[in-house]
């Protein structure tokens, strides 16, 4: 009787051994690395100084539909998230920049226009200033351009 007891003692405490090694090797391996996880990346913080520069009073005529006797207008007033050492440079910029969001406003419908969010707006200018300034050596003077005020009549 006391060899089945020993013996069964022997067995559980192998197998209590066996599952406290796995584990550890499981836990080691996890934390090296061993096995493929998705990292959890952080944000990225700007830490960056800012100024804001402003172009205000663009105003471009919508187009209408053939044969429509009324003018539609959009108005609208641009800021630039400007990096402080670019901020010059973006004032210097500004006929450029009014230039390239009268084009980009220019091609809307002034059904088009009223259908669209202020977001939308913007998602459009920004996506004007990229294609516009791809060929421009410095790149963009600004990070962001930003809807101030928008009127559409």
């Amino acid at each position: 009787m006391k060899k089945t007891q020993l013996l069964i003692v022997f067995i559980l405490v192998g197998g209590l051994m066996a599952a406290a090694g796995g584990g550890a090797a499981w836990w080691w391996l996890n934390s090296r690395g061993a096995t493929p996880q998705v990292a959890e990346q952080k944000p990225q913080v700007d830490t960056r100084e800012y100024r804001y520069v402003s172009l205000d009073k663009v105003i471009v005529m919508l187009r209408g539909r053939e044969g429509e006797p009324l003018s539609h207008y959009l108005a609208l007033d641009l800021v630039f998230k400007t990096p402080l050492e670019s901020e010059k440079t973006a004032k210097a910029h500004l006929p450029l920049m009014r230039s390239i969001a009268v084009k980009a406003m220019s091609a809307y419908t002034f059904e088009q226009a009223g259908q669209m969010t202020v977001d939308q707006f913007a998602a459009g200018i920004n996506q004007a200033y990229d294609e516009g300034y791809a060929r421009e050596p410095g790149g963009k003077p600004f990070v962001e351009a930003m809807i101030g005020k928008l009127i559409i009549e």
